[in-house]
């Protein structure tokens, strides 16, 4: 299987309701163009694996839930993504850092019992990633780690 991009979200301010699009710029500043968390540059943006998100919703029979419930920028399908800080992750010409895990909040708590729990061991939170090399990114995209 390829690992491919299959979803992108953005949030124009904290607790704003997620935005999903086909494609995006990113920039070095500003990640994702239109979503508030792009100048805080340890968690410019969120990475979240489809496998890690669709067992967790089994875990709490929540298979209902749709992937922007986490809040997460990106969603990726076909990839464990790398649970070490300075690992990289390509998409299309895109290249991401992460920089740490995406620990799940009390907002996944809020949005279905048990669901805060059920992200939290082995990173099916996703992770937190600054931009290295800027870049369009459309759903479909390809997605390299190293």
């Amino acid at each position: 299987m390829t690992a491919t991009l299959i979803g992108i979200a953005r949030k124009a301010r904290s607790r704003a309701p997620m935005e999903t699009l086909d494609g995006v710029s990113v920039s070095l500043d500003l990640g994702i163009d239109g979503d508030y968390r792009g100048r805080l540059r340890k968690r410019q943006i969120t990475v979240m694996a489809e496998e890690d998100w669709l067992a967790a919703c089994a875990e709490i029979d929540r298979m209902d839930l749709p992937w922007t419930t986490r809040r997460a920028n990106l969603l990726v399908r076909g990839v464990k993504l790398p649970q070490t800080p300075g690992a990289r992750i390509r998409i299309g010409d895109l290249v991401l850092e992460i920089t740490g895990e995406t620990d799940p909040c009390s907002r996944m708590e809020d949005a279905a019992a048990g669901l805060e729990k059920a992200l939290a061991p082995d990173w099916r939170g996703g992770v937190t990633c600054r931009t290295i090399e800027p870049g369009s990114i459309r759903v479909g995209d390809p997605i390299i780690t190293d």
